[in-house]
């Protein structure tokens, strides 16, 4: 009897030990490249005969962390961000990479796949002299062949090898927009002007100065975006430099422009816009200087919005890390002195003669002078509905002027 319990134990310690080391194989089978299975799936020749037969040892294509320098005029343009369905910038970049091999079809469909990432969300008709886009590429691209399928309103000037864990809009340091105008922005708004003859006194021109120095430091910008609260920590922002150029008269005009250079660490929705905005109305007499500083505080205010057509991201500084890792021999540094002819070439013509030539046309400076009236400038009842809250903004607002958010 004893002899039969005995064996019936031994047969039971069997079973279990050979169910114990079936699971264990399973369980090594599954976790064996701890969570890297597609990516094997991918680079190894798949296990049906027939396909591995068909099976190419070169369409394993090596691909190695890059950044696109390049520049667009985004006046014919929903922004920067792809948004299915609407004409933006990323949709034809993408379209032509993908013509071009540098992307698969699944990496068009989901950029992630590449680690795509821009380093700014440009808005509805914004332009960037310099946007910088990190992704993984093939060794070997060809950037005129590229250049010859994109629209004449975007253009590549170089790519550029990184290290591995680069991301464009993380490892950026600040980046400098620029907003151009016509003088006769800055004009009284008792004046009529003639938009052709007008030219700014220097003392307004001082006065424009030493308004946009105000927003200089750091600052709470809640009442400058949407959808922010006064207590929320990111809507504070660091701005490093703020001037307004001599004015200059554009070839083939008689119209006076100047523009404003804003340096900072990251901007957000509309921010700058608001910011230029809020200047006008205190150069132009809606409202005085300490409404800036005001702006700054709690309570609520409505901030008018200067056009977008002006603005352009001008350029990304990433100084960290060209510090450390631009001499290192592997990696160029990324300040983009080698592609600065064709940089300053494609602003001159085809971003700066746009915003002229657009302006001229359709004035719309000119005619959103006209309802900076409109505006009170005095604090706002959270409950009323006003331009931060109203909900018709909201559709139209198709991306950030910088993109943090």
């Amino acid at each position: 009897m004893a002899e039969a319990v005995e064996q019936k134990i031994g047969e039971t310690k069997t079973k279990h030990e050979e169910r114990y080391q079936q699971k264990r194989k399973q369980w090594n089978a599954k976790n064996r490249y701890n969570g890297s299975v597609k990516k094997r799936k991918w680079e190894d020749p798949p296990e049906d005969p027939e396909a591995v037969r068909n099976f190419d040892p070169a369409s394993r294509v090596k691909k190695r962390k890059c950044v696109i320098i390049m520049g667009y005029s985004g006046v014919d343009y929903l922004g920067m961000q792809r948004n299915p369905g609407t004409k933006t910038i990323e949709e034809d970049l993408l379209g032509a990479m993908l013509k071009h091999s540098w992307i698969s079809e699944e990496a068009f469909g989901q950029p992630q796949q590449v680690q795509f990432m821009r380093a700014a969300r440009t808005d509805k008709g914004v332009s960037a002299a310099t946007q910088v886009v990190s992704l993984k590429l093939p060794e070997n691209v060809d950037v005129e062949a590229l250049n010859r399928d994109l629209p004449d309103q975007i253009r590549v000037f170089a790519v550029k090898r990184v290290t591995k864990g680069f991301n464009s809009k993380s490892n950026c340091d600040a980046r400098t927009y620029t907003y151009t105008l016509p003088t006769i922005a800055f004009a009284s708004h008792g004046e009529k002007p003639d938009i052709n003859s007008y030219r700014v006194p220097s003392d307004i021109l001082d006065k424009v100065n030493e308004t946009l120095k105000m927003y200089e430091g750091t600052k709470n910008y809640y009442n400058f975006t949407s959808k922010k609260e006064f207590i929320d920590p990111s809507a504070k922002r660091f701005i490093m430099s703020i001037e307004c150029s001599e004015p200059f008269i554009p070839e083939e005009t008689t119209v006076e422009f100047a523009t404003i250079k804003i340096k900072g660490q990251s901007f957000m929705l509309h921010q700058i816009r608001k910011m230029v905005g809020l200047m006008l109305a205190v150069v132009r007499g809606h409202t005085p200087s300490e409404t800036i500083l005001k702006a700054f505080e709690e309570q609520r205010y409505g901030i008018p919005t200067a056009p977008g057509l002006g603005l352009v991201l001008n350029r990304i500084h990433y100084e960290k890390y060209n510090v450390r890792f631009g001499e290192d021999g592997c990696h160029e540094p990324l300040d983009f002195a080698a592609e600065e002819p064709k940089i300053e070439e494609f602003f001159r013509r085809k971003i700066a003669s746009t915003i002229v030539e657009t302006e001229l046309k359709t004035g719309s400076m000119a005619e959103w002078l006209d309802t900076l009236p409109l505006h009170s400038f005095e604090p706002r009842d959270e409950n009323e509905v006003s331009e931060w809250k109203s909900k018709q903004k909201a559709k139209s607002d198709d991306g950030d002027d910088d993109g943090d958010e």
